[in-house]
């Protein structure tokens, strides 16, 4: 059993637990069926209210720690973008009573930092085009030491704990220390009522019976050969669906076997950024199955705010790594 009470682990979870809780109540109450294609403006809040309460807690309980985080609030202090400040601050206040603008920024600007030997990266919504939809994304925090992810911590507002969709549910907060194993509990249940379940990764040996995790979204993969992957594998099963680091999540509670990210044609030389993969990776690793890049190396996270040295992602269950490491080489990936 993973030992919450350590002041790292305790810290961690308290984190996402509030920050990504406020982002759901930013997505019931921004995001609707009216919201126009082009209108980033709930998910813009979300990103920069959730930075701003993990920028102030991390500064209450580690005031000297490292925080790498996505977003910067150079934007914000913009006059044209005084409106959505105000709705930022106003948000956040539910979490930091009595915060101001002021504070605001400097708590989102916590998250500046340049990667040290040791620091917390964050990813405060992990998802974009699945929180505008109304649909999945995460709330993704973790710790690494000399480049390796040593504690992960993913909210995940809209998948239950028992891995079920279910928009303004109790949500999922999963939580991984290398070493301790990979553990599940619902999101908003009250401090007093944690109980966590472990984790384990699908025991699935055979590669035509593999089933991918797909993204909604194309982005930085190329889908083509996705799909040129999975017929060198001889698959026959239904891909999984599911938007940002909750592929991640499913991965480990085995219910799928395969995440790949490769490179679009028109971005080979695109680098994974360390908040995208970070606490996922820990969380699939620390349940049984296996993290590297497209060539089979681990992941490098001591080369700056993007995993430098690495070429994409191939997670498994690990029982497939190998095949499907055999199987990205002859697609050429």
């Amino acid at each position: 059993m993973i030992n919450t009470n350590e002041p790292i682990i305790e810290f961690a979870i308290n984190a996402v637990r509030q920050a990504a809780s406020l982002a759901g109540d930013i997505q019931k109450e921004m995001v609707s069926v009216a919201l126009t294609k082009d209108d980033r403006s709930p998910v813009t809040v979300a990103d920069f209210s959730a930075q701003a309460v993990v920028g102030y807690l991390l500064g209450k309980k580690f005031p000297d720690a490292i925080l790498v985080g996505e977003e910067q609030a150079d934007v914000l202090r913009l006059p044209d973008e005084r409106e959505t400040l105000e709705r930022v601050t106003d948000f956040v206040n539910r979490e930091i009573p009595g915060v101001t603008p002021k504070l605001v920024c400097e708590y989102i600007d916590r998250g500046v930092d340049v990667p040290g030997e040791n620091y917390w990266t964050l990813d405060p919504i992990d998802g974009t085009k699945g929180f505008l939809r109304g649909a999945q994304y995460a709330c993704a925090l973790a710790y690494v030491e000399d480049g390796i992810v040593q504690l992960g911590v993913l909210g995940c507002p809209n998948m239950n704990a028992d891995l079920r969709e279910d928009n303004g549910g109790s949500g999922s907060l999963l939580v991984a220390k290398r070493g301790s194993g990979s553990w599940i509990t619902e999101l908003r249940e009250s401090q007093a009522d944690h109980r966590y379940s472990p984790l384990a990764v699908s025991t699935r040996l055979e590669p035509e019976h593999a089933r991918l995790m797909r993204s909604f979204e194309s982005g930085h993969t190329d889908v083509s050969r996705v799909d040129l992957f999975q017929e060198e594998l001889g698959g026959e099963a239904e891909p999984v669906r599911m938007d940002s680091q909750v592929k991640y999540a499913l991965l480990a509670a085995g219910r799928g076997e395969i995440y790949l990210r490769l490179l679009s044609p028109g971005k080979m030389d695109y680098r994974e950024k360390i908040w995208d993969q970070a606490a996922g990776s820990v969380i699939v690793e620390e349940a049984g199955g296996r993290v590297t890049d497209l060539d089979g190396n681990p992941l490098d996270f001591s080369q700056g705010r993007t995993l430098k040295k690495n070429r994409g992602i191939c997670a498994t269950n690990g029982i497939l790594h190998e095949a499907a490491l055999t199987a990205l080489r002859k697609v050429n990936a």
